[in-house]
């Protein structure tokens, strides 16, 4: 089964403008008063049976259900009939925002993520179903809203089926969401004969075993001056009024701006390595970390997380590359030359000189390397390197610690 998701900008009216606005201002609030409903069952259990306490104490029955999403669903179809505003927004929306919080909670518990948290406002809503011919020329026709235009920038894709649609709000106006779906299955890529090792740097964006260490052009710097501007400006506005909302909605578009150039250059990184090689390696890196640590900026500036972790993988997936992630430890601390361990590294020393075998070259680059190997071999494939000692590199290594696949 494949899945495409098409984005396209929808052309609005005033009327249709106001219906999702109202949708939006639905959903946040069935949103947060389950959220509400479920903060304070968890509240009202915090308290021994034997003691009171001292702080606040809510009074819900002992035997009275979780609040789960299948109860507040329930909840909701009988709310339904005596309240106009649920009563106007399409059932299937309003439920899915429960799942919504209902996964919020789930990955509370299994990711080790926060409480989930009260939304200010809400800036995307799904049609889990769509209709049956709803797809035409520039316009597409969903539940409850009709038809509404958009522009077409592409073509739908053949052979596949609307399952689903979602409407985001971003300062630039409004998005369609549609997600495709085909039944036909699509193998996996077969492992080629050319192979690239990919090492995320911190001077350089990406370090290829090539020998390329390509730098990130400086997305939000570049617009660091404009965006400083605009919020010195911000600062003297009375918040809230007609002149405060229209700086906010341009420092919204800046962002914007910035964030589609740094993707659309992503894309076009991901094709130029495709073009060179059949094999990609990358390491399995916690990129959240690295946006929490010393750094965070330069991380965050080049979006290394999402070019590694969606970008990469997909363009690799549309253009029948292999794509692996290997075990990250130790690959600045290995020579790819003769496979000793030379010793942990400052983030200064940005040369690698091996006390072994005396080679030399750029950190980034031997550390490509050997993410180039350790895929190699986590593959069967041989790796055309002179060995120290008649071993190869990173043989020693278990081969199930080498690899993990997407």
């Amino acid at each position: 089964m494949i899945t495409l998701t098409y984005q396209f900008k929808l052309k609005v009216n005033r009327q249709q403008t106001q219906e999702i606005e109202h949708i939006l201002s639905v959903c946040k609030s069935v949103y947060n008063y389950a959220l509400a409903e479920r903060k304070h069952w968890y509240n009202s259990r915090k308290s021994p049976v034997s003691s009171c306490s001292l702080i606040s104490e809510y009074i819900i029955p002992a035997n009275a259900l979780y609040p789960s999403y299948n109860n507040q669903a329930k909840n909701l179809t009988i709310a339904k009939k005596t309240n106009q505003d649920l009563k106007s927004v399409n059932a299937q929306v309003l439920q899915q925002t429960l799942k919504t919080l209902d996964k919020a909670f789930s990955d509370m518990k299994s990711k080790g993520f926060g409480f989930p948290r009260f939304k200010k406002q809400m800036k995307s809503f799904v049609f889990p179903a769509m209709l049956k011919n709803c797809l035409a020329e520039g316009k597409v026709k969903l539940p409850q809203l009709g038809w509404l235009k958009i522009k077409q920038s592409r073509d739908y894709p053949t052979g596949f089926e609307a399952k689903q649609a979602r409407i985001v709000k971003k300062a630039t106006g409004y998005y369609l969401m549609i997600a495709f779906q085909s039944q036909e299955s699509c193998p996996s890529a077969p492992v080629g004969k050319t192979s690239l090792g990919i090492d995320a740097g911190i001077e350089s964006f990406v370090a290829t075993d090539r020998g390329e260490l390509i730098e990130a052009p400086k997305f939000l710097l570049k617009a660091q001056s404009k965006l400083k501007l605009l919020q010195r400006r911000l600062k003297h506005k009375i918040k809230g009024s007609n002149n405060w909302l229209k700086l906010q909605n341009k420092i919204a578009k800046l962002h914007e701006k910035v964030a589609n150039t740094r993707r659309d250059w992503h894309f076009k990184l991901a094709n130029y390595l495709c073009e060179l090689t059949d094999n990609i390696f990358v390491e399995d890196i916690n990129f959240t970390s690295w946006s929490r640590g010393i750094v965070r900026k330069q991380s965050l500036d080049s979006g290394i997380g999402q070019f590694i972790n969606e970008i990469l993988p997909f363009v690799c997936w549309k253009r029948s590359k292999f794509y692996l992630k290997v075990n990250k430890d130790g690959t600045s601390q290995e020579c790819s030359n003769c496979g000793n361990h030379t010793g942990k590294k400052h983030l200064k020393e940005r040369i690698h000189n091996c006390q072994y075998c005396g080679y030399t070259a750029p950190r980034d680059v031997v550390s490509a390397e050997v993410i180039k190997n350790r895929g190699l071999i986590a593959v069967g494939h041989t790796v055309n390197q002179n060995a120290y000692g008649d071993v190869l590199t990173g043989i020693s290594q278990d081969l199930i610690s080498l690899v993990k696949c997407l």
